[in-house]
């Protein structure tokens, strides 16, 4: 007994002594927000970590995460996810959710770099915003400690939301941080972070329930089109996928744009080489072709911008070219239908978790 507060006492002496830091990944969203404010009401002092993906959807001007961080008064890393992560993408080492989002993998990949910047600024542990059984492919406990595993950081990752539904982590069970004022939150249910976010007096969570483009069915059919279709793939291919609607036609790719500013977009990020098209008296959107100049590819881009446009008839001349509108044809506008037919299909399954 004696013994027990002696070492009860020499325990917390230590964590008195000793400045902790931790390192806590930051989306901007809800449970992230409220795992920062947890751990830093310990007294600890916490760096945020965010690595900004192309497929986030958090915030329309933005990353939500800088604004957290302001919120929160805590510093925040960003290291922009690049060819390494589509690299990930691809090919998946534990495959695909519903559509193209890789959560495990993701979540691997984001832990692997946390796990690097902690070491370079000395963190005592990772802590993140996970909440056992919110998430069903990444957050159940097989899930989780699968990702630890991979990302080599077994026992190492703290959870403060559920950290009382899972084992003690290596920050626990050095005193680094107290298990009673961590909590037991599990499901998907918001109602407990919410009750908590007004018990902090948080307000502003831009990105409450995640946002990430791979889940959505139209934006994983261009995902997996563009794999398909191109061996290398770059950073501003991924960019494009955001603009326009995606029509194929075997080697081609024809992206017709919906508004001005996606005409502009798409004009500014056409390559030379690359027709464009638009009608000379209608209004209408540019349609860039990608791939081989076939006759029919020529024409069923065209008929692609007539359908689109504000042309009424049954047929429309529409202007193209490389450099300039120096050529043109007339077609025939296409019915719904057939246009439906081009537009990019569907995904066949891959394994899952």
């Amino acid at each position: 007994m004696i013994i027990g507060k002696l070492l009860f006492v020499l325990k917390n002496a230590y964590c008195i002594m000793t400045h902790v830091k931790a390192l806590g990944l930051l989306s901007g969203g809800l449970d992230s927000i409220l795992a920062t404010e947890i751990i830093q009401k310990q007294g600890i002092e916490v760096v945020t970590f965010n690595v900004k993906s192309p497929f986030c959807l958090c915030k329309k001007n933005g990353c939500a995460a800088v604004d957290a961080a302001k919120q929160l008064n805590v510093p925040l890393k960003t290291v922009v996810a690049k060819n390494d992560y589509l690299r990930m993408l691809r090919n998946p080492k534990f495959g695909y959710g519903r559509n193209m989002n890789p959560c495990v993998d993701c979540r691997i990949f984001l832990m692997k770099k946390a796990k690097q910047y902690a070491r370079e600024i000395g963190a005592g542990f990772i802590f993140t915003g996970e909440v056992l059984d919110e998430r069903p492919m990444s957050q159940h406990y097989s899930a989780l400690k699968l990702i630890e595993k991979e990302a080599g950081l077994e026992g190492k990752v703290l959870r403060p939301l559920s950290a009382r539904l899972l084992p003690e982590t290596e920050a626990e069970k050095k005193g680094l941080v107290d298990r009673a004022k961590l909590l037991d939150i599990q499901g998907r249910s918001r109602k407990p972070q919410l009750k908590l976010a007004e018990e902090f007096n948080i307000k502003d969570f831009p990105c409450p329930a995640g946002g990430c483009l791979l889940t959505y069915e139209e934006y994983a059919k261009k995902i997996h089109d563009l794999f398909t279709h191109k061996k290398r793939v770059s950073m501003t291919d991924i960019a494009l996928l955001r603009f326009g609607r995606h029509f194929r036609l075997g080697r081609n790719k024809i992206v017709v744009g919906r508004d001005e500013a996606e005409n502009k977009f798409l004009m500014a990020r056409k390559k030379a080489d690359e027709y464009y098209f638009e009608l000379p008296d209608i209004v209408g959107p540019v349609t860039v072709l990608q791939g081989p100049k076939t006759k029919k590819a020529i024409t069923t881009a065209a008929q692609l911008t007539a359908f689109y446009s504000d042309a009424k008839t049954k047929s429309a001349t529409v202007n193209y070219g490389k450099q300039a509108l120096n050529k043109t044809l007339t077609v025939a506008v296409l019915e719904k239908a057939e246009v439906e037919k081009l537009r990019l299909g569907s995904i066949p399954k891959k394994n899952k978790l």
